[in-house]
C-alpha cells in the first residue's frame, strides 16, 4: 500500500471531546497533541494564502481528507502490509485475547 502524503496525521494523537456549544448546538472539539512546530508554521502559511484562520484551514484539510473515497485494500494487500509491519514477530491470537478481555469487562459491569 502506498503511503498518503498526509499520513503524518495517522501518527498524531487525537483527543476528541464533545461539548455543548452555544444555543444547544453540539460541537466537537479536536485537540491535537504532538503537532510539530514545523507543521504548525506550514499550516499558518497555508491558511494565510487561503485567507482563513489556522483553525478554519485545519477544518478544511480534515473535511477534504475525510470526504475522499479511499479505495478499500484487498485481503492480499492487508496481509502484505501486516507482514511488512510485523515480519516474523506477527502477533497470534489477538482476537481471542480481545474477546476474553471484553468478556471479563462485561462481567464486572
Amino acid at each position: 500500500m502506498a503511503s498518503r502524503p498526509d499520513s503524518w496525521f495517522d501518527r498524531l494523537l487525537f483527543d476528541i471531546n464533545v461539548i455543548n456549544g452555544y444555543n444547544g448546538v453540539i460541537m466537537a472539539v479536536l485537540n491535537v497533541r504532538g503537532f510539530p512546530d514545523q507543521l504548525k508554521a506550514r499550516l499558518r502559511v497555508r491558511a494565510a494564502r487561503a485567507g482563513r484562520s489556522m483553525e478554519a484551514e485545519a477544518r478544511a484539510i480534515l473535511a477534504d481528507a475525510c470526504a475522499r473515497d479511499e479505495p478499500r485494500a484487498s485481503l492480499r494487500e492487508v496481509q502484505a502490509w501486516t507482514l511488512k509491519l510485523y515480519g516474523a514477530s506477527k502477533p497470534r491470537g489477538v482476537a481471542d485475547d480481545l474477546i476474553r478481555e471484553r468478556r471479563r469487562e462485561a462481567r464486572r459491569e
